[in-house]
């Protein structure tokens, strides 16, 4: 299905050491960010009491915050829950106070202000089980960096392998960097968003590398340069992209709208990820092929012609 067909190639390629120092600029810019701010982590990672309130009528979630710091608790998180009657409260772990205690605290506290307020539910996460998730979450994620490695140097030639292996680890670092630099909150559903985002990733540049090298064996490509060659692929490609990208990304931004805490960081890391991984698919593994030096000759090595026997 073709929503549209383009009459002449677009010339990504000509563009291709501008994108490409972009987003080398970009990455280096969201390795800096970890390094220096590093990833805001959920109670789940870091351990601590996460409160579920309930209030009659709506609440300010700034006057809570600004209550809450007079517990001196540290980063004390509060949002709301689809609407401002419903709140969750993110309680870091204090040393020597019992989670009960922090719980009592924070209620007696909300109550001077409000007799409307009741609690729903307090999940206490301790230390340990903070650290067992962090290490489990970083296993996951290195054992699907793995899989894709090895996938793709299964299914491509080296230089196809290598461009589609930095474009997808180019995408994790750069939502992780926007993670950082806005300091929004690590949890288990952005770690979950991040592994989906790299399947999703590593599709586009799949289907593009195949495209790519289906031209290579094209009768009607044989007078074309390989510049043109991957554009061709690429323009070949962008019905597709359009409908599978668009589709996806108007679900995932009503989720970011319309899905509440629970789905945010999910939402928030897929919508980062799907747009960057058309990007990098197009305009960072496509001209590293170039960078690497790819040529008829390295997918199709000529055949040495059997010297017929004289008689």
């Amino acid at each position: 299905m073709e929503l549209f067909k383009m009459k002449r190639d677009i010339p990504f390629m000509s563009y291709g050491k501008i994108t490409t120092f972009i987003s080398l600029v970009t990455f280096i810019a969201a390795v800096f960010f970890l390094v220096a701010k590093g990833l805001n982590f959920s109670v789940e990672f870091t351990g601590g009491t996460v409160m579920e309130v309930q209030y009659e009528q709506s609440a300010d979630i700034n006057a809570m915050r600004e209550k809450l710091d007079t517990l001196q608790l540290g980063d004390v998180q509060v949002q709301a829950l689809g609407t401002n009657r419903h709140i969750m409260i993110r309680l870091p772990n204090k040393e020597g106070v019992a989670a009960s205690q922090l719980s009592n605290s924070v209620m007696n506290l909300l109550r001077q202000d409000r007799s409307d307020v009741s609690l729903r539910q307090v999940e206490f996460i301790g230390p340990q089980v903070g650290d067992e998730l962090v290490t489990g979450g970083m296993l996951a994620l290195s054992m699907v960096i793995i899989g894709i490695i090895i996938y793709l140097s299964v299914r491509f030639e080296w230089r196809f392998a290598v461009s589609a292996i930095i474009a997808n680890m180019h995408d994790v670092v750069i939502i992780l960097g926007f993670f950082a630099f806005f300091q929004w909150e690590f949890s288990l559903t952005v770690l979950a968003g991040i592994l989906a985002v790299l399947g999703y990733s590593v599709n586009e540049s799949v289907v593009v590398f195949d495209r790519i090298r289906e031209n290579f064996r094209k009768p009607t490509m044989r007078n074309k340069t390989v510049p043109q060659i991957i554009d061709n692929a690429i323009t070949s490609t962008m019905s597709r992209t359009v409908i599978t990208h668009g589709s996806t990304e108007a679900m995932v931004l009503s989720m970011l709208v319309f899905g509440g805490a629970a789905l945010h960081g999910f939402s928030l890391a897929l919508t980062i990820g799907i747009v960057f991984g058309i990007y990098s698919s197009v305009l960072v593994a496509s001209p590293m092929l170039l960078m690497f030096g790819l040529s008829r000759e390295n997918l199709a090595k000529p055949q040495k012609q059997k010297e017929e026997a004289v008689v």
